[in-house]
């Protein structure tokens, strides 16, 4: 456990991709089997506990110290991992420190009334940084800056073999992944990747550049609107039929009527969305269909989802990724055709010669789906589909985010290695009532976008000028004489009623902050409004 706990130390103060790359790598060169995989497992999201909970942690530290005292110190700090970790009054003569294997082992098998008997004893046995170790992989918040992603990279990296084998076999493994590390060192053969309903790799986009345009000849690439969904790739392979996000997480279960389309052979790339009679609707509604723990008839009729291909992995029994674009797109059309789904459609591709000729197609797109699209996809036609993200094969085009002038209302500590900073900031707008005062109403909530010099200077703002406490959340001084003015931009609004103003942005980030702005002249809701009426 000692090294896991390291480990995650390590990980939350080092900022840097490539330093976490090489702290992974050389931990899982070093840490035996099973400890390895089982650490794989949780910082790639796999492991999870039913018996654990949260509130078992809050029990526990509450039958040791003062519940007050507990509580005071857990809103100062922010966390409660790390609270716990640091308070959890020391017992001499614990037992031993446990293995993370053992934690894991035990932890399997162990029934709820069993775990916070087993919490405590383990919390003895630890030091600070072991208990807070502990306690992440319980809870499953480790927030130490790793993706899956990147824990695929440190393995191809101790292996020498590129992260896209990785990818390949991935879904054919299962914690603690001996058999993948055996291979990664040379002590077996590649794992078989002959895994009906596999997930492959995907191909992914950089976004271009101003000087890209004069690198590319616009006759080499094909554009295709950018769909505002959820990327996905659907599997019908060898009765095995499941629809994967880009980042291979199976979402079979949340789509059972997608699932039921999939009546062909092979593998297609694409978006998903809410699709009336070949409509494309807006994100809005695909939201109301994510992240659901239940389906029932009425929300499968309300929200019709459907998929817009663009791309095709497996055609029958065939792999066809190593043909160029240009093929692929004519084995598609032929493979949607066939199919003649009203839940699956081609992504049509928008003829252009120049490029300012498709910078006024994105600008001005005309009437029906492009307006909701996100932007254009550049294609290179005579790219094969590579795995990862290479330069120059593929571009996305995004539109031009929209931007507001809000002011900072909230702010919230937030996780990991900002637990000491308030960096989560809630903002709001002006909304004039009908007696005509002015007030502000939120209306969204960023926490990325500034720089960490930029943080620290907002987290001094926030201390010097809170009015009132709502346990971790603190009110910031906000009124038309006084406040700080935030440039907010975000990608499109959407009616919520969950919201005060009634109104939610979608991908909102800080884009620059208005130290010389009054607070007074930031944005009114009906900006706001106006836009949304626009976007409808």
């Amino acid at each position: 456990m000692r090294a896991f706990a390291n480990l995650l130390d390590r990980l939350a103060f080092t900022p840097a991709r490539n330093g976490k790359l090489t702290l992974l790598r050389d931990y899982f060169r070093e840490a035996p089997d099973p400890e390895r995989g089982w650490a794989l497992a949780a910082l790639t999201g796999v492991l999870g506990f039913e018996a654990a909970k949260p509130s078992f942690i809050r029990k526990a530290v509450e039958s040791r110290m003062d519940a007050e005292l507990f509580h005071l110190s857990h809103d100062y700090v922010g966390d409660l991992a790390e609270t716990v970790a640091l308070v959890w009054p020391a017992k001499h003569g614990a037992n031993r420190e446990p293995e993370l294997s053992e934690v894991v082992d035990t932890l399997t098998h162990a029934s709820r009334a069993e775990v916070q008997r087993l919490l405590e004893g383990w919390l003895d046995a630890l030091d600070p940084d072991g208990r807070w170790a502990l306690l992440k992989l319980l809870t499953g918040g480790l927030r130490v800056g790793v993706s899956a992603r990147l824990a695929k990279h440190a393995l191809a990296q101790m292996g020498g073999v590129d992260a896209g084998e990785i990818e390949e076999v991935w879904h054919s493994q299962h914690p603690p992944y001996e058999d993948l590390f055996a291979w990664l060192e040379r002590r077996s053969g590649k794992p078989s990747t002959d895994n009906p309903g596999r997930f492959r790799p995907v191909m992914l986009a950089h976004a271009i550049e101003d000087s890209d345009f004069a690198k590319y000849e616009a006759k080499d690439y094909a554009a295709e609107w950018k769909w505002d969904g959820i990327r996905v790739q659907a599997v019908s392979e060898r009765g095995a039929r499941r629809l994967y996000s880009r980042t291979s997480d199976d979402i079979s279960a949340s789509f059972p009527d997608v699932i039921e389309a999939l009546n062909f052979e092979g593998v297609i790339d694409g978006e998903l969305l809410v699709m009336r009679e070949g409509r494309v609707c807006s994100f809005n509604e695909l939201q109301q269909r994510l992240n659901r723990k239940s389906i029932d008839l009425a929300l499968l009729a309300k929200f019709p989802i459907g998929i817009r291909a663009y791309d095709i992995l497996l055609d029958g029994d065939e792999d066809v990724r190593q043909l160029p674009f240009a093929g692929r797109r004519k084995r598609l059309e032929a493979f949607v055709a066939h199919m003649n789904s009203p839940r699956i459609d081609l992504s049509p591709l928008q003829p252009f010669s120049t490029w300012a000729e498709l910078a006024d197609l994105r600008a001005n797109p005309p009437e029906g789906d492009p307006q909701i699209a996100e932007g254009l996809m550049l294609k290179r036609w005579d790219s094969t589909y590579e795995a990862g993200r290479p330069k120059g094969p593929w571009f996305k085009w995004k539109r031009d985010p929209h931007l507001v002038d809000a002011v900072l209302m909230y702010a919230q500590r937030g996780h990991g290695k900002r637990s000491g900073y308030y960096s989560d900031y809630t903002f709001g707008v002006w909304k004039e009532d009908a007696n005509g005062d002015r007030a502000l109403t939120p209306v969204g909530k960023a926490y990325f976008g500034f720089t960490d010099e930029e943080l620290k200077q907002l987290d001094k703002f926030v201390r010097d000028n809170t009015v009132e406490r709502f346990g971790p959340v603190r009110a910031v001084k906000a009124d038309r004489d006084f406040g700080l003015v935030l440039e907010v931009a975000f990608e499109g609004l959407q009616r919520s009623t969950r919201h005060k103003s009634g109104v939610a942005m979608r991908f909102p980030r800080i884009n620059r902050i208005r130290w010389d702005k009054p607070a007074r002249e930031a944005d009114e809701l009906s900006t706001l409004e106006r836009l949304l009426e626009k976007e409808s």
